[in-house]
Formats: structure tokens, C-alpha cells, sequence
């Protein structure tokens, strides 16, 4: 929840310029106000659009809500489901964030399904079988084979906004499960892409895309300034 028109106008202008955008994938995800800003302003550009989140419900007499339909209508391409803020400050549970998973399918937005553990669950040994409740919930409702169309983002809570950073290792040995769990669950594995989501920063990015189950970065903070995200997405476009 960041942002201005002025300064949006400032940041859009300089990722419009970005020239790795010929070698990787780059979506931006504003708050829900400023995305015909965001639209207008990279229209023409390799840079997509989509939105942090949208509605359980298609639409009717769900005061503050913002459907799916309505990011379509607005361009969006991707859209953000189940990430930690929603689940942990706002209670989404997993078959809610099932439920909307499945709307986004069903609408044709490219959903960004987020999972990871809290600090309490990884140093109770709980981070993997987390994890896999969160993917299997999701895989309940859209099946095997809708879900090879899911990105999914392993985000470990704990590494969020506070400056820790899950080692290279560490997000590669999530990544391996997820992916191998998504494969034992019938999905076609290879072709999903994983990104990691933590405290991405242009200092640890590289370090991170090397991994072979590492596609990509879910970046937060580092979104906010030009020069460092750009420098994540040169470091994945060098990989």
C-alpha cells in the first residue's frame, strides 16, 4: 500500500525504459487506485500490469470489493492471490485464497499464488507440510491441470519487510519441494514457474537466480526504486 500519482508518474517511466524486458518477464502490481495510471503509462511497453488481489465474489452487493472482471476491464494481465499480508492480516484462509485462485483462472487473469511459512513454523520443523497444505488446498479446487498455468511464489514469511533473507540454499531447497510436490500431485512441474519472495534485493538477486528451481523474483520493497528493481530484472535477464 504505496504510492502516489506523482511519484508512480516517475517510477513507470524509468521500468518503461528497462531494456532487459526482451530476455524475462516483468509485471508491475499496484494498489487497486493507480492501475490505469500504470496502464496508460506502460502501454506500448514489454512491462505488464496487474493488481495485488482481487474479490472472492464475481460481483453484486459487495461493497469495497473489486472484482476480477473489473481488472480485466482495467488491462490487467496477472493478478497477486493469497499473499502473506492477506492471509495473516486479513485472515484469508486457504480455501478462500482456492476460491479466488480458481476465479482468476476462470477469467483468464495469470494468477501469482503465494505460500510460505512463518518463522514459527520453519523452527518447529513445520515449513514443508505448511507449504504443501497451501499448495494442496489450491490444487483441490483447480485441479492438476489448471494449475500448470499457476505462477506460484514461495514467500517465507519471516523473510518479509524485515531485512532476512532466506540463504540461496534455503529458497532453492523450498523451491525443489514445491516443485516436486506439484509433480507427485499430477501437474506438469517443469513448465510452472517458481519465484522466490523475501527481501529480494539487487545485492542477493543474482545469488538467487542461479538456483536451477528458481525462476524469479515476487520483489516487494525493492519495487519502490527504480534502479534497484531494475537491477533484479538485469540480474534474471544475465541468467
Amino acid at each position: 500500500m504505496n504510492g502516489c500519482l506523482e511519484r508512480n508518474a516517475s517510477l513507470l517511466a524509468e521500468l518503461r525504459s528497462m531494456s532487459c524486458t526482451e530476455r524475462v518477464d516483468v509485471a508491475v502490481c499496484p494498489p487497486y487506485p493507480f492501475i490505469s495510471q500504470a496502464k496508460d503509462a506502460l502501454t506500448g511497453s514489454a512491462v505488464s500490469v496487474g493488481a495485488q488481489n482481487l474479490s472472492v465474489f464475481k460481483d453484486g452487493a459487495y461493497t469495497g470489493e473489486v472484482s476480477g472482471s473489473m481488472l480485466s476491464d482495467l488491462g490487467c494481465s496477472w493478478v497477486i492471490v493469497g499473499h502473506s499480508e492477506r492471509r495473516s492480516v486479513f485472515g484469508e484462509s486457504d480455501e478462500v485464497v482456492a476460491a479466488k485462485l480458481a476465479l482468476a483462472l476462470e477469467l483468464g487473469l495469470k494468477p501469482i499464488l503465494c505460500v510460505g511459512e512463518t518463522l514459527t513454523q520453519r523452527e518447529a520443523g513445520e515449513a514443508e507440510a505448511v507449504v504443501q497444505a497451501q499448495l494442496d488446498g489450491a490444487l483441490a479446487v483447480v485441479g492438476a491441470a489448471l494449475a500448470g498455468d499457476v505462477v506460484v511464489a514461495y514467500e517465507p514469511v519471516w523473510a518479509i519487510g524485515t531485512g532476512r533473507t532466506a540463504t540461496p540454499d534455503q529458497a532453492e531447497v523450498m523451491h525443489a519441494f514445491i516443485r516436486s510436490h506439484l509433480e507427485l500431485s499430477g501437474v506438469a512441474a517443469q513448465k510452472v514457474k517458481i519465484l522466490y519472495g523475501g527481501s529480494v534485493t539487487a545485492a542477493n538477486a543474482a545469488l538467487l537466480f542461479v538456483k536451477p528451481d528458481i525462476d524469479g523474483a515476487l520483489v516487494g520493497g525493492a519495487s519502490l526504486v527504480a534502479e534497484s528493481f531494475s537491477s533484479i530484472c538485469a540480474a534474471a535477464a544475465a541468467i
